[in-house]
């Protein structure tokens, strides 16, 4: 058996990472961001989700939002991080559906990033995204792969962009 690990997407100091984060349209849509402008991105309670907000997103990389348990799936457009990860104040609030009694302010096991709204894309459901062969490979596309966090390579990124009528890739 083979094991695939998920690392962060190579980023330098000239470029920047690139990124895909699920969420169910019922709980925060795309539509919810834009309205917002801007969001906290909390609730993550996957340890491999939380060390890749933690320790390798960067204010200016760039977001695939993704709604997920919708019928059909899809990436419905592209967001920044606005701010890097910081400790997820929704595990320490015992109100919170995401409360964790084993966080604390000195040890607060979870974190969460900012993520703003940049553009719009035309839908691009999981099954276009799995026909297309320019995204073999794709994180999202392996069988069995559900975090709702992961990486995504620059050139998949932008194959993603092209397919949601994007002309020019957001900076």
């Amino acid at each position: 058996m083979v094991t695939r690990h998920l690392h962060a997407p190579e980023a330098t100091a000239s470029s920047m990472a690139h990124w895909l984060m699920k969420s169910e349209p019922h709980a925060y849509s795309w539509e919810q961001l834009v309205e917002d402008g801007s969001t906290h991105w909390d609730g993550v309670r996957n340890y491999q989700a939380r060390n890749l907000m933690r320790d390798d997103m960067s204010v200016g990389d760039l977001v695939l939002f993704y709604h997920s348990n919708c019928k059909p799936p899809h990436v419905a457009g592209v967001a920044r991080v606005s701010k890097e990860g910081y400790p997820d104040f929704t595990a320490q609030d015992p109100s919170s559906k995401y409360f964790d009694p084993k966080a604390t302010p000195d040890d607060p096991r979870w974190m969460m990033v900012d993520i703003e709204a940049v553009s719009e894309l035309e839908a691009i459901t999981l099954p276009e995204l799995r026909t297309n062969p320019s995204l073999e490979g794709m994180p999202l596309l392996r069988r069995g792969q559900r975090l709702s966090v992961q990486p995504v390579s620059e050139m998949h990124f932008k194959v993603v962009c092209l397919m949601g009528g994007l002309s020019e890739i957001p900076e």
